[in-house]
């Protein structure tokens, strides 16, 4: 049987009862040795403490797994794999909780939160950072020194997961993917070994490992290449509602026309009407145009931004100078824990039909329980390989589009409808693939893997035939 073909553990939703038959036996004492074993904690079901151990920050996904281990060091990673495998169970991984995207029911789930190391040579401009580590710590200490990560649109997220998935960022026009700028792996296999994986050492699984996600191990830390950002100016610009059509037709004929200097994205919104939110975007549906440029002449940047601005109405927003330790101002992601459903798709061209299509589908006008469809811009360094290959998926495409809705009880079925219904009327304007770190909800293993080219497909399985015969990493976006 094939690892595609092999039967996945159950995955129980948010209020499911988890059935004893997934919660597996073991020997008296078994999970006192794991105990002995390891300087986290350790806790089986049943065990108080064991819902926080493993709670997300997408709270969509309620994890119940067998055992956690809260693992403090690599030799925590290694010596809870090793004891998972004796005992016959598949293993998840968690660091912050903001990608999960199935319940690890009945597995051993390490969490690595705990794992904060971080070191910056900012000579070599290289980083080691150890799998709990989110971006903002990163993107603080390397702005000392001028230098920045390739962090995302949330620098709340780890840098390990996102960077696995590829990593799109505000920066990623000109200079590629998060996974591009990898020196070094450090991985705990299937086999209980800890690996220092690189371009010399074990060229093909330094490959997967780049873009193949949490497939072949569980990465305990990174060794990532910083860049010089010497000046940003970015930002966002909420525009009205109303706006919609005239902004989007506006953006497919300005955004294929920008320097890869600028990184940029526009987005229809659907903000709840919370009290904390300022009061021109409470309870509205608006246009949020996101906008980043990294050269140095910010007269440049206002111009190539000025087309835009004259589009719509503007609401609310800012674009200008900033640090690179304040760039989730340019996509002003939630920070607090909430239930969400997402999905993604690339996209080949962006034309005025493409986006009568999106309108009618998600515009303004129509009601719908999604609370936003984005469209980023790609291309530049990240429509070429890297300089070492990797697996990433996504490089085919002009445009990232992205839906999301509120994953709640009572849209359990209306919002995935609803987005997949607007992720097929694009179809006929698809590309190839997904961005892994987009995929969301996923079908089974066979969608995560075709969002790779055909190529890169087989050359996955193979290493995870050979690092992962047992297909022991199950969870998340496994194929």
């Amino acid at each position: 049987m094939s690892l595609i073909e092999k039967p996945e553990l159950p995955a129980a939703a948010i209020g499911d009862t988890v059935l004893d038959t997934l919660v597996p036996s073991f020997p008296a004492g078994a999970v006192d040795e794991l105990r002995s074993q390891v300087h986290g904690p350790v806790y089986a079901a049943g065990d108080d403490g064991l819902a926080a151990e493993v709670a997300t920050w997408n709270v969509a996904v309620q994890h119940t797994p067998a055992i956690a281990v809260g693992a403090t060091s690599a030799a925590d990673v290694a010596a809870a794999v090793s004891w998972a495998v004796a005992h016959d169970l598949h293993v998840a991984v968690q660091a912050t909780g903001h990608g999960p995207v199935r319940n690890a029911a009945g597995a051993l789930m390490v969490t690595t939160r705990r794992m904060q190391g971080l070191s910056i040579d900012p000579e070599r401009r290289i980083a080691r950072v150890e799998a709990g580590v989110k971006w903002v710590r990163v993107m603080e200490a390397a702005a000392e020194f001028g230098l920045a990560g390739l962090c995302g649109s949330s620098s709340d997220v780890g840098v390990v997961g996102y960077t696995l998935g590829g990593g799109l960022g505000s920066l990623g026009r000109k200079h590629g993917f998060s996974a591009d700028h990898v020196r070094a792996v450090e991985i705990v296999t299937a086999d209980g070994r800890l690996r220092r994986v690189t371009a010399d050492s074990e060229p093909e699984l330094f490959w997967a490992v780049r873009g193949g996600k949490g497939n072949f191990g569980i990465v305990t830390a990174l060794e990532i290449e910083l860049v010089p950002v010497s000046s940003l100016f970015g930002g966002g610009i909420f525009f009205a509602g109303d706006d919609a059509p005239a902004l989007l037709h506006r953006f497919r004929q300005w955004a294929p026309m920008l320097p890869e200097e600028v990184s940029t994205s526009i987005a229809i919104l659907r903000i709840p009407d919370m009290e904390e939110l300022p009061p021109p975007l409470r309870g509205q549906t608006v246009v949020h145009l996101r906008f980043a440029y990294s050269g140095d002449d910010h007269a440049e940047a206002e111009r190539l931004l000025s087309p835009m601005k004259v589009a719509g109405t503007i609401v609310l927003g800012y674009v200008g100078p900033m640090r690179t330790d304040e760039m989730d101002a340019i996509h002003m992601d939630p920070k607090d824990p909430m239930p969400g459903w997402e999905k993604g798709m690339l996209l080949a061209e962006l034309t005025e039909e493409t986006v009568d299509t999106l309108l009618a589908a998600a515009g303004p006008q129509v009601q719908i329980p999604l609370i936003m469809a984005e469209i980023r811009l790609l291309g530049g360094a990240l429509a070429r390989p890297a300089a070492v290959p990797n697996a990433v998926a996504g490089r085919e495409g002009a445009y990232s589009v992205l839906v999301l809705g509120p994953a709640v009880p009572e849209l359990a079925e209306v919002v995935p409808a609803v987005g997949k219904g607007v992720l097929g009327a694009l179809m006929p304007w698809a590309a190839p693939g997904v961005l892994t770190n987009f995929l969301g909800d996923v079908t089974g293993p066979a969608e995560v893997l075709n969002a790779y080219p055909a190529d890169a497909q087989r050359r996955l399985m193979e290493v995870k035939h050979t690092v992962d015969p047992a297909g022991i990493f199950s969870f998340g976006h496994a194929f």
